[in-house]
């Protein structure tokens, strides 16, 4: 992967093209149903305004390549992470939040260096690592919060959005990252259409008030639609892989959100960051890649191997 490659790549510039056209017809609803139908869309103005800044942001470091992609998820997954660690409590704890953001810039490493299976160990890692911390400074009370909260963090976020960066390494890079991107966001926007078109009873009211029933199986729908509309992006792929590519991105996008969603309403706050207007912080924006990309690489390793 690199700029020349991106440019000459086809899968690269046909999602260009299809995320333009996309914002350009959101924008037009949203500016006809503000001046025709006179409708107050101004929190999903905040939110269309949010995308057209991470967007290209997202194109341009795809764009420079492998190694700016690598760079580019440990960067997001140590704000991610800081996020987390903000709203536990855990960034009160200087010592084990900085052991997490060491381990993050390992993961990286490990996935610059195509060390895959020292990758896969970073988990058993960090729990020996944090749980050395406390030992360290012979300290026990109130030191199992703090470490499972570390260990969650790390796993769940740091970990976990670490994934996107062996997408970079996969067989067909472009195509297998953009999709995973592109399919997981587009399903969550459809969730959220879904629900307010729709209407219907609450999914899990308690944990996520907003989600419905036909919001969740909207998204479901088009998630298992994907893999043959973009089939472009996933040349090769078997009926049975493209069904559990759809899975992945119907089931595991929302299980992130209603993950995080579940963290949030224990802690009782609305969002985990207020980085991104209309989308709260960048791990509210990201939650929904939490599982997807890890099971989409493991999946990807099955098919490639």
């Amino acid at each position: 992967m690199s700029p020349t490659l991106a440019l000459h790549d086809e899968t690269f510039r046909r999602y260009i093209l299809i995320t333009a056209a996309l914002l350009v017809v959101a924008g037009l609803i949203l500016s006809l149903l503000r001046v025709l139908a006179k409708k107050d869309v101004r929190p999903v103005w905040l939110t269309y305004r949010s995308w057209l800044l991470m967007v290209p942001v997202i194109a341009l470091t795809i764009f420079l390549g492998r190694e700016a992609i690598v760079i580019g998820v440990a960067v997001l997954a140590v704000f991610c992470f800081k996020e987390f660690a903000r709203a536990t409590g855990l960034y009160a704890d200087w010592w084990i939040t900085g052991v997490a953001y060491l381990l993050i810039l390992a993961c990286m490493a490990a996935t610059l260096a195509g060390a895959w299976q020292a990758f896969n160990a970073m988990p058993l890692v960090a729990v020996a690592a944090i749980f050395f911390v406390p030992i360290v400074r012979n300290r026990s009370a109130g030191q199992l919060q703090t470490t499972a909260l570390a260990v969650l963090g790390f796993v769940l976020v740091g970990w976990s959005l670490s994934h996107l960066g062996w997408l970079a390494r996969s067989r067909h890079p472009y195509g297998t990252l953009l999709f995973v991107i592109f399919a997981t966001e587009v399903c969550d926007v459809a969730a959220y259409l879904g629900g307010k078109l729709f209407g219907g009873p609450k999914m899990r009211p308690d944990i996520s008030p907003k989600k419905t029933w036909c919001g969740s199986g909207t998204a479901l729908a088009l998630a298992m639609s994907l893999p043959w509309l973009l089939a472009f992006s996933l040349p090769g792929l078997s009926t049975t892989e493209k069904i559990l590519a759809g899975l992945i991105v119907g089931i595991g996008g929302q299980l992130g959100d209603l993950a995080i969603s579940l963290i949030k309403r224990d802690l009782g706050v609305k969002d985990m960051g207020a980085a991104l207007p209309g989308h709260g912080g960048l791990l509210d924006r990201c939650d929904s890649l939490l599982f997807v990309a890890p099971a989409f690489v493991h999946l990807l390793c099955v098919i490639e191997s």
